[in-house]
C-alpha cells in the first residue's frame, strides 16, 4: 500500500484534515406535512421544522467522514482496547506502513476522536470520546425524529384502516 490518506493533505503528522464532504441530511415527507431539514457541510442550516441543530453538523460531518475509513475503525478499536498507543505500535497489528497510520491518526485527530501526547521520542495517542458521544447524542436526535413521523405515518393509516372498515360495516348494516 502506498500510504496515501484521503482526506489529508501533504506527509506525515504534519497534514491537515480535509473538510468533510457533501451533507448531513434529515428529510422526510411523512405523507403530506412531514418535518424537513438539512445541514449543509459548512454547517447552515435550511429547515421547514427539522430538529438538528446546525451547530453540531460540523463536527458530526469530521467524525463521519473521519469513521467512514476502515483503518481509521479499525485504529480506534484497537485504541480503545490498548488505551494509549503510539503509531509504530499501531502499525504492528494493520496492514499499512507507520507512515500511513499517522496521517490516519491526524485524520482521526482533526475530528477530535484521538489525542496525541508527546512522550519522549514518541507521541502516544489514546481515544477521546467528546466527539463520538456527541455524534451519538446526534444520531440518536435524527432516530427520534424519524419515531416521532413514522408513528405519525402509523396514526393515520390506522385511523384511515379504521374509517374503511366502519364505512364496510355500515354498507353491509343497510343491506
Amino acid at each position: 500500500m502506498d500510504g496515501a490518506v484521503p482526506g489529508v493533505a501533504g506527509g506525515g503528522a504534519a497534514g491537515t484534515a480535509g473538510s468533510a464532504a457533501g451533507s448531513v441530511g434529515v428529510a422526510a415527507d411523512a405523507g403530506g406535512g412531514g418535518a424537513a431539514g438539512s445541514v449543509d457541510s459548512a454547517g447552515s442550516a435550511s429547515s421547514t421544522g427539522g430538529s438538528v441543530p446546525a451547530v453540531l453538523a460540523e463536527p458530526v460531518d469530521e467524525v463521519l467522514t473521519a469513521l467512514a475509513d476502515p483503518t481509521r475503525r479499525r485504529l480506534l478499536d484497537l485504541l480503545a482496547v490498548r488505551g494509549a498507543a503510539s503509531a509504530t505500535e499501531l502499525a504492528g497489528d494493520l496492514p499499512v506502513t507507520r507512515q500511513a497510520v499517522v496521517k490516519h491518526l491526524a485524520v482521526l485527530d482533526a475530528a477530535g476522536l484521538v489525542t496525541g501526547r508527546r512522550t519522549g521520542r514518541e507521541v502516544r495517542y489514546e481515544v477521546r470520546s467528546a466527539a463520538l458521544d456527541a455524534t451519538a447524542r446526534w444520531m440518536a436526535t435524527l432516530a427520534a425524529d424519524w419515531d416521532r413521523r413514522l408513528a405519525r405515518i402509523k396514526a393515520v393509516a390506522e385511523a384511515a384502516e379504521a374509517a374503511e372498515a366502519a364505512e364496510a360495516a355500515a354498507r353491509d348494516g343497510s343491506r
